[in-house]
């Protein structure tokens, strides 16, 4: 009897436990859940946020997506257009950085030495640069054997230039064929004695400390006077502009939207043109400095100041939709031109006729890679009206962004003025093509033409300014998968 009485208890007592550990067990389950649920919903907006994941869909006035251009570009254009800016004819860049300002006193000179100009020795300079007669088709420099010098002279990325005066001589010949009435950008003078080959390679953009209410002017010169725009707008989050309390820009875009197409386009222009340069020295920033050595890398913060939803009301993803939108437009402006370089006679000559040979052929399997993107922006619809005012209107968007090349010269920065005026100078040379489609299409085979040219400092200035969108591009992916991969900690 007591055995019975035993095991009754035993099952007592174990059932007992056992549903107090599932009630147990439910309630303390039951009592998380929401709360749970509650943390991955605020998780998952701040990942949102941190992610960008807004940053998606069609572009506005053109019916490509940002999904399309990051795969297009990050798998097949990044990697060709970086071998090919590699190549001695699109590293050499010939610019004058001593331009006096037209607009205002050089009172901001940068002091930094990432900003200065720091010459190599001549005796590092190739021969083949040096020396022989170029015509307008034989351009650019031999093969470097040894930069030791010039690589240690750069001082952390301040300017090289890579040629004396008496090496300037060398390139008395290279000849300017211009089609001037079409001219987008000032251009340098070549043969002022102020002007000088920059090696490219030697002198990365990046952040050289340079900012403040000096590199404010000039962008503030830039959008105020100079992209259609009355002075009774604001642009959101100007620095120059009056307060205007928690206005988030909707005044501004109703504006904008209120703008013919060739307006409207022309401001994502000039935002694309500073967004990408605003992502370029996010991407190159200068983490440390110490020990006679400086760390150049990312930096997350600096990124989501600039672009992150929260911290730019929104307008952070409008920036790089107009970053998309450049892109566009330069990659539609390569696509038209691709006939005048597989023309034979064509070269890119650099006196190394190997090298020569295999540029062009990089040159042409980079054109092949366009040709096969299948949303292209048309061009066709802009300065399609009435003729009289298609012509006026675009000679006043030709004379509004050659006022901006001018501008570039007020820049206080030597650095960062030698990568605006060749950013400024390729998208001038893109826009120049787009409105020379007739010209183009009546190229002659076999020899040149009066009626389109363009010179070297234009080829390599149109090449390394797309290389500098496809740069952004890719390194706007690589800034995505570094937030998301800090939000997961």
């Amino acid at each position: 009897m007591w055995r019975v009485t035993l095991q009754a208890l035993g099952v007592l007592l174990l059932a007992w436990f056992f549903s107090s550990f599932v009630l147990g067990w439910f309630q303390l389950n039951s009592g998380k859940k929401p709360q749970t649920q509650h943390s991955e919903k605020q998780a998952g907006a701040a990942a949102d946020q941190s992610c960008f994941c807004q940053l998606t869909g069609v572009l506005d006035d053109c019916f490509c997506d940002v999904e399309s251009i990051d795969s297009f570009n990050n798998f097949k254009i990044y990697p060709r257009i970086q071998k090919l800016t590699e190549r001695d004819y699109f590293r050499y860049y010939r610019v004058n950085l001593k331009r006096p300002c037209p607009f205002w006193a050089d009172d901001a000179q940068c002091s930094i030495k990432d900003c200065h100009v720091e010459p190599c020795p001549e005796s590092k300079i190739p021969v083949g640069i040096k020396s022989g007669n170029y015509n307008k088709y034989s351009q650019a420099a031999d093969t470097m054997s040894d930069i030791t010098e010039c690589e240690q002279a750069k001082e952390l990325g301040a300017i090289n230039s890579t040629l004396s005066n008496q090496s300037k001589q060398a390139f008395a010949d290279w000849a300017r064929h211009d089609d001037a009435q079409d001219h987008f950008c000032e251009l340098d003078d070549e043969t002022s004695p102020d002007a000088e080959y920059v090696d490219l390679l030697l002198n990365p953009e990046r952040f050289t400390g340079y900012k403040g209410p000096s590199a404010w002017r000039v962008w503030n010169s830039i959008y105020e006077e100079n992209c259609f725009k009355p002075r009774s707008v604001y642009r959101p989050l100007n620095p120059l502009a009056p307060s205007r309390g928690d206005d988030d820009g909707e005044g501004f875009y109703t504006w904008l939207e209120g703008l013919c197409l060739e307006k409207r386009v022309f401001y994502r222009l000039i935002s694309g043109l500073h967004s990408s340069i605003n992502i370029h020295l996010c991407a190159e920033y200068l983490l440390d400095e110490g020990w006679g050595r400086s760390i150049w890398g990312p930096n997350i913060q600096e990124f989501r100041q600039r672009f992150d939803t929260a911290e730019t009301k929104g307008e952070g993803i409008r920036r790089l939709k107009n970053l998309y939108f450049l892109y566009l437009i330069e990659l539609r402006a390569l696509y038209k031109v691709s006939p005048y370089f597989e023309r034979a006679f064509i070269n890119l000559y650099t006196g190394n006729s190997q090298e020569d040979g295999s540029t062009k052929e990089l040159l042409l399997q980079f054109f092949s890679e366009i040709k096969s993107f299948p949303m292209h922006f048309d061009e066709k619809s802009m300065f399609a009206g009435h003729k009289l005012e298609a012509k006026t209107l675009k000679e006043e968007f030709r004379l509004h962004f050659k006022n901006i090349s001018k501008i570039m010269d007020c820049v206080g920065c030597s650095k960062c003025r030698l990568w605006g005026k060749l950013q400024t100078e390729g998208l001038g040379t893109a826009l120049k093509i787009l409105f020379s489609e007739r010209e183009i299409k009546n190229l002659p085979e076999h020899y040149p033409s009066k009626g389109f040219q363009l010179t070297r400092q234009e080829i390599v200035a149109l090449l390394n300014g797309f290389s500098r969108l496809s740069t952004s591009i890719h390194q706007l992916h690589s800034f995505r998968l570094m937030l998301k991969e800090k939000g997961k900690r």
